[in-house]
C-alpha cells in the first residue's frame, strides 16, 4: 500500500459515501425536475450523507468488507422515495430517475480520470502523492457502482428500466425475484462474477486516465 493501511481504508470510505451520496442526489434531483417532489421534500436533494444514510449499507457493509479485507468495497444508502403518478411522462421520466445516480458515477469516474492524467502530465512522483490514491478509488469505485446499479435485479436501477420493456405477465413475474435479489448480488459479489462484467469498464476508464 502507498500510505498507512488505516488511511487507505479511511480515504475509501469516504470516497464510497461521497459517491454515493451523489448517485441519491442526482436519483431525487431528476424525480423534482420530472415532477414529483416527494424526495425534495425530504431533504434528499442534498449531498448531506445523513439523509441519505441507511445503517447497514452505508455503514455496517462497507466496515464490514474492510475489516475482512474483501476485495471490494460497495454499499447503498436509502432508497429515493419516488411516486411515478406525479411524473409528467411516467414511463419516460422512470427510466430517467433511474439511470440519473448511474449517469453521475460514471459522470464522476470520468472526471477523475481525466485529473488523473492531467497530474500525471506534471513532474510529480505518483507514489508520494495521495492525490493519485484518491482519484484512482473514485474511477474505480464509481466504474462498480454505476455497473452495480444496471445489474437488471430489483430494486436496482437497471430492472426499472428493463420492467419497462416487458410485457405485463413477465413484469408480475419478475417482480417476484425482489425477496431474491439480494442474496443473487452477494454471490455474484463472492462468485468473482461481477468482475468479469467489470473487465471493460474498468479498462476503458484506466485508458481515459492512462493507466
Amino acid at each position: 500500500m502507498l500510505l498507512n493501511p488505516a488511511v487507505e481504508y479511511f480515504g475509501l470510505y469516504v470516497v464510497l459515501l461521497f459517491s454515493i451520496c451523489v448517485h441519491e442526489m442526482l436519483h431525487a434531483y431528476a424525480a423534482d425536475r420530472c415532477g414529483d417532489q416527494t424526495a425534495r421534500f425530504l431533504g434528499r436533494v442534498t449531498l448531506n450523507p445523513l439523509p441519505h444514510i441507511d445503517p447497514m449499507g452505508t455503514v455496517l457493509f462497507p466496515l464490514a468488507a474492510m475489516l475482512l479485507r474483501a476485495p471490494f468495497l460497495i454499499g447503498w444508502a436509502k432508497p429515493v422515495p419516488v411516486n411515478p403518478r406525479n411524473f409528467r411522462n411516467p414511463k419516460r421520466d422512470d427510466i430517467v430517475v433511474s439511470l440519473a445516480g448511474v449517469a453521475g458515477n460514471f459522470s464522476l469516474a470520468i472526471a477523475a480520470a481525466l485529473i488523473f492524467r492531467l497530474l500525471a502530465l506534471l513532474p510529480l512522483p505518483r507514489s508520494s502523492l495521495p492525490i493519485f490514491f484518491i482519484l484512482g478509488m473514485c474511477m474505480h469505485i464509481n466504474v462498480l457502482l454505476g455497473v452495480f446499479n444496471l445489474i437488471p435485479l430489483p430494486p436496482l436501477d437497471g430492472s426499472h428500466v428493463l420492467l419497462h420493456f416487458l410485457p405485463f405477465e413477465a413484469a408480475v413475474k419478475y417482480r417476484r425475484i425482489a425477496p431474491y435479489s439480494f442474496f443473487i448480488l452477494i454471490m455474484l459479489l463472492w462468485s468473482g462474477l461481477l468482475w468479469h462484467l467489470l473487465k471493460i469498464p474498468m479498462a476503458i476508464i484506466d485508458a481515459i486516465a492512462g493507466i
